[in-house]
């Protein structure tokens, strides 16, 4: 079956892409990156977000959304990994979500126009007490015995975290007031595994830009008069590495197709994509850092944002194990 995007989804990534680079490229995240004791949310980039329409992609069209599907959130996933923009983009999209699928007429009026808007920000809790932007979030959907519930920013604490990749904020989040929604029981996998795909696609973005940009590198940086590129074993780890990063996107791709799709194997297909995009992204950063030389391992270079961000987002939403036994347990029981 032949399965790519149309020509709107590609000008949607082109966009997107040519708007970071012009406008939030790699020396504003490094300031953001740089500065430890900021929230990690860039005010004009959220606003950008907002009135460019990135936060509103799956919200409905009667609450002000753009009412598409995954395989465009996905587009965008891909293009914020590749320039490892900041902000709580994924989260904001995701609690949208939550309450799309799960909650009341009400809950939905009140929260999804603002979503969709960029006027609040979400954020949501499964497993892991630490949550992404949870000290910025106005909004946050938690998972409680089973279930989905909503939590004002007057009825949650958020206090952040040190880490290692401050290309996004993490808070230790603790709930102490809470309304549910109501029809969140069925829909939690279902949430689930759209968080999981949101972050192989953040993954898949990973990938390709640092296998672009090692290859770029090893074809201009000549070492005993030939480019370092040519040397057959440097040459085919990249080929290999090439490969294996086209192969995260389109497994990124279909999952999101399979989710759009309501389509019996999308679990299956998010699993395999997020296996697959944690193992390529962490590789392909890895390996920019050492074909790179010695510049590779410096502060000063963008290597490190990369590879930060993929050891981080490989653990998050299940990493390559876990999903690897989910799709063992789907597929042979």
């Amino acid at each position: 079956m032949f399965f790519a995007l149309s020509e709107e989804q590609v000008a949607l990534e082109e966009t997107v892409r040519d708007y970071l680079g012009d406008r939030f490229g790699i020396d504003r995240v490094r300031e953001v990156f740089e500065d430890a004791d900021g929230d990690g949310h860039p005010a004009e980039l959220w606003k950008a977000m907002g009135e460019q329409g990135w936060l509103a992609v799956l919200v409905p069209e009667e609450h002000d959304g753009l009412g598409l599907g995954m395989v465009d959130a996905q587009v965008l996933a891909r293009a914020f990994g590749a320039w490892v923009t900041p902000g709580p983009w994924r989260g904001t999209v995701l609690a949208a979500e939550a309450i799309r699928l799960a909650g009341s007429p009400a809950q939905q009026a009140e929260w999804l126009p603002k979503l969709a808007s960029g006027e609040a920000v979400g954020a949501v809790a499964f497993d892991n007490p630490w949550v992404e932007y949870g000290a910025v979030a106005d909004v946050l959907v938690a998972e409680q015995d089973g279930a989905l519930v909503l939590s004002a920013r007057a009825g949650f604490d958020a206090v952040n975290v040190e880490q290692l990749d401050l290309t996004t904020r993490l808070a230790r989040v603790s709930v102490r007031d809470s309304e549910p929604l109501a029809g969140s029981a069925p829909v939690v996998a279902e949430l689930r595994d759209r968080a999981a795909l949101l972050a192989a696609a953040d993954l898949a973005g990973i990938a390709r830009e640092t296998v672009d940009r090692t290859v770029a590198y090893d074809i201009d940086r000549i070492q005993f008069g030939k480019p370092v590129g040519s040397f057959q074993a440097i040459e085919h780890h990249l080929a290999d590495l090439h490969a294996a990063a086209a192969m995260s996107i389109h497994a990124v791709l279909y999952a999101a197709h399979a989710l759009d799709a309501g389509l019996p194997d999308a679990s299956a297909a998010v699993s395999v994509a997020k296996a697959k995009a944690s193992d390529t992204a962490v590789a392909t950063s890895g390996a920019m850092i050492q074909y790179f030389g010695g510049i590779g391992f410096t502060w000063e270079h963008d290597a490190h944002f990369y590879w930060k961000r993929a050891k981080r987002l490989a653990r998050t939403h299940g990493d390559a194990a876990e999903h690897r036994e989910r799709l063992a347990a789907t597929l042979i029981g």
